[in-house]
């Protein structure tokens, strides 16, 4: 593979990473865009399902309710940044440009209400949003600019000196090279390969965390894990059921049968996601069971798509069982309102970056438009760097390559590690003992990795590194906040 060289390199081609790919492009930028996707459902904004929230005619509210779901940590001046931009960013790229097609109700816009929002905000198509602005975003990006795409290609390894970013190391077709790029942007989504129930797709392993804090970049708030309250989990797979189905009016229903939510929050089905999320986790191991109850809302009208999904996944409406998973993460990579990591030319943007944004717990529906915002702010501010070259990091591959059974028996260990002591309950307990565990991994990826280089072995650094990071955040944090919550003992021993 020959070496490169291009003003913007964006690694990832989710929301974040099109939209900042799209704006370098518009500031006559060369630009690159790396995606290890093959295919559009391979990137988390396909499988972004509620919508994208806008501030309508309240932005004050609106920045409200991204601070109170926040638990109070979310930075001002970030959820300034985000509702004041928010209705451009949309209008500019999702509909001039895209001409995304949102549900409307012979009125306008059909904004939707979800959980912890005070009003209806949220644009949509149906319940699979982030499809319906992927593939057309994915379309123009290589129909109607100037920006090279490269997919089935991953990232390995930023090339760095004395605080500066020069580009990356890139795997494709079992070969690697260096691009060398002016500036560097990180949009490579999230963390949900870490844990054994995600609503991530599986290529979802942290890389660009990994990658940025291996270089030396600041990272924050990585304790915040969010989980969904409502993904369904079939031996055919998981995927999510939107809360826009509670915004509907859909009920949770225990093993018995009986509504629980309100007795733990005064919004009911409409609590903030950490609230409802370790209810549904305490009524399962009560009770057994528990249910989204859509039999009060025209479900099969109104979210055709998740009724298809049901229908293939053999989930009898109109009761669907559900439990929680791993949705997002709420810190990542630190950077300022430009995406600006700790690193020079280094930027980060999407899942992958701590914006300060949501704090200890995410709003529904703000992730495609934090992606949307910094993405244009990032895409803006990294043009007009120079291209410089230096010496590329050396790779090795003089060792026999691994059995395939290696990374998965791995990463199997780590998820459950992840699953019992790092997940919707930790223990200060829990919490040393996977770090004891993890730090031991890491020890034995760091080993293969000095004479090999495979994607799966580099992937499966990431998430060890990442795993590494949230439990040592987690372990740090000695008070419950939003989504990260302890308790006085774990539940379960961590065993090698």
């Amino acid at each position: 593979m020959d070496r490169k060289r291009t003003d913007v390199l964006v690694v990832g081609a989710g929301i974040a990473g099109l939209a900042a790919a799209l704006k370098a492009d518009r500031q006559g930028a060369d630009v690159t865009l790396v995606t290890k996707a093959s295919r559009p459902e391979a990137a988390s904004t396909w499988w972004a399902q509620g919508g994208i929230a806008v501030t309508r005619d309240d932005p004050d509210q609106f920045a409200q309710d991204i601070l109170e779901a926040s638990a109070g940590t979310a930075d001002p001046d970030a959820v300034e940044t985000l509702v004041t931009e928010a209705d451009d960013a949309v209008r500019d790229i999702l509909v001039d440009t895209l001409g995304v097609e949102f549900d409307t109700n012979g009125d306008g816009f059909d904004y939707g209400k979800e959980a912890a929002h005070d009003e209806p905000r949220i644009l949509h198509v149906d319940a699979a949003t982030g499809k319906h602005i992927h593939v057309p975003f994915l379309n123009y990006i290589t129909d109607e600019t100037d920006v090279e795409m490269l997919d089935d290609t991953a990232a390995l390894e930023l090339i760095r000196h004395e605080g500066r970013v020069y580009g990356v190391m890139i795997e494709q077709d079992g070969e690697w090279a260096p691009i060398f790029a002016g500036a560097t942007v990180l949009a490579t989504g999230g963390i949900g390969a870490l844990y054994p129930r995600s609503t991530n797709p599986d290529g979802a392993t942290g890389d660009g965390i990994a990658m940025a804090a291996l270089a030396g970049a600041d990272v924050a708030d990585m304790e915040y894990v969010q989980f969904h309250p409502t993904a369904v989990h079939t031996e055919e797979g998981t995927f999510l059921v939107s809360e826009a189905v509670r915004g509907e009016g859909g009920i949770l229903r225990n093993g018995d049968g009986d509504r629980f939510m309100p007795e733990y929050h005064a919004d009911a089905e409409l609590a903030p996601r950490d609230v409802v999320a370790r209810a549904v986790k305490a009524e399962r191991a009560e009770t057994g069971e528990v249910v989204l109850d859509v039999s009060p809302i025209e479900f099969e009208s109104e979210f055709p798509d998740l009724t298809a999904k049901c229908n293939d996944h053999g989930v009898s409406l109109p009761e669907i069982p559900v439990a929680p998973a791993e949705h997002f993460l709420c810190g990542g990579i630190d950077v300022d309102r430009d995406g600006q990591s700790s690193l020079d030319r280094l930027f980060a943007v999407g899942e992958c970056a701590c914006t300060g944004v949501h704090g200890a717990n995410r709003l529904a529906s703000t992730s495609l438009l934090e992606g949307l915002v910094w993405g244009r702010r990032a895409g803006d501010a990294a043009t007009g760097h120079a291209v410089e070259r230096i010496e590329a990091p050396e790779l090795l591959d003089r060792d026999p390559a691994l059995p395939d059974t290696f990374a998965r028996e791995k990463f199997h260990r780590l998820r459950r590690v992840m699953d019992e002591q790092v997940g919707i309950e930790r223990s200060p307990e829990g919490l040393s003992r996977s770090q004891a565990v993890l730090r031991r991994l890491k020890g034995e990826v760091d080993a293969y990795v000095r004479t090999r280089t495979s994607r799966p072995l580099y992937e499966l650094r990431s998430a060890a590194i990442v795993s590494l990071l949230i439990a040592r955040a987690a372990s740090e944090r000695d008070e419950s906040v939003g989504c990260h919550y302890l308790v006085d003992q774990a539940d379960a021993l961590v065993s090698d």
